[in-house]
């Protein structure tokens, strides 16, 4: 059987390439950045291994061998998950690492938003020695957390910060009532921008939630402003709308590790704002976290073809692996 690693961010995708090769596939790396890459490269393979590449309807119906799709993250978005249901083709994520890094990176961007971190770092180099320069500053302790989003990554993030707030204000439609964190509000995506004083972005993107923080949504939050964190994916942000609402204090600072273009470019207005703090899509990086995804990444496939079952599958394909 053949396998592509599509694209990777790795110098030599060693681990992922000797899994495969053990399991007996034969592995060919490429550098795909659109769908005509990806079609080129794959034809004839099996399995494709997914970073960033676009898998999309065309690439489906161009290369009728591929049965399997391994993606190197938690979002699918980049694969058109309903053209490999009608191909029959499994989709598996990797859901299940940098379980430590993602919340703590939120949190990191959260408290330093807060307590004005960065802002005071930077009036400091500047010249600026003035506890005061950077704007109001509230205690923790008599504020709403917002969270968006209670799966496993949201959920975290809250129990992490919630000894510091005094309520807990979330949204997740998908969550049933029996498992419901106790002590935390629920509530509509309106009713959240309308309370917290602080909130965390914890959602997938897909046609539902593209842009869901929009001109509307953060015309909910009240005079005294709030601040927002993103660690999930760029485009549940409106970009435009949330520099207007920093520009008017609705938002009074934003952290965002996840940018609808990634790399932004060097002149776009978010890198330059005094109250946004941008991290380069960091948040599930750690020595160990990155060990643990690619070994993961690979053994969806690997596992695949010894079962014919994929793990962590996010579309079920009725087509069979064979050796």
């Amino acid at each position: 059987m053949r396998a592509l690693i599509t694209d990777t961010e790795m110098a030599d995708p060693d681990i992922e390439r000797k899994l495969l090769e053990a399991a007996g596939f034969e592995v060919t790396v490429g550098h795909c950045k659109t769908e005509a890459d990806v079609i080129a490269c794959a034809q004839g393979m099996d399995a494709l291994l997914v970073t960033y590449a676009p898998v999309t309807a065309a690439v489906f119906a161009a290369c009728p061998s591929v049965r399997m799709i391994s993606r190197h993250g938690i979002g699918v978005d980049s694969i058109d998950t309903d053209a490999a249901l009608e191909h029959g083709v499994w989709v598996s994520n990797v859901p299940d690492y940098g379980y430590d890094e993602v919340p703590t990176h939120a949190i990191s961007l959260l408290f330093s938003l807060l307590r004005h971190i960065t802002f005071h770092d930077r009036q400091v180099r500047s010249g600026v020695w003035n506890f005061a320069q950077t704007g109001r500053i509230d205690r923790i302790a008599d504020m709403t957390l917002g969270i968006v989003g209670l799966g496993r990554l949201g959920r975290f993030t809250m129990e992490l910060c919630r000894p510091f707030f005094k309520h807990v204000a979330a949204f997740d439609p998908f969550l049933p009532d029996d498992k419901w964190p106790a002590g935390v509000e629920k509530c509509s995506l309106e009713e959240v921008f309308q309370k917290a004083n602080a909130i965390s972005l914890h959602l997938p993107l897909n046609a539902d939630t593209r842009h869901i923080v929009n001109q509307q949504l953060l015309s909910c939050i009240p005079e005294r402003g709030a601040y927002l964190v993103n660690t999930s994916r760029g485009g549940l942000t409106d970009l435009d709308a949330v520099l207007a609402a920093l520009d008017s204090g609705r938002l009074r600072g934003v952290g965002l590790d996840v940018l609808p273009v990634e790399p932004p470019a060097p002149d776009h207005p978010i890198l330059h704002h005094p109250r946004a703090i941008v991290t380069p899509h960091a948040a599930f990086y750690s020595t160990e976290s990155v060990l643990d995804l690619r070994h993961k990444f690979a053994v969806n496939v690997v596992a695949w073809k010894r079962e014919g079952v994929a793990p962590n599958a996010v579309v079920r394909g009725h087509v069979a692996a064979t050796a």
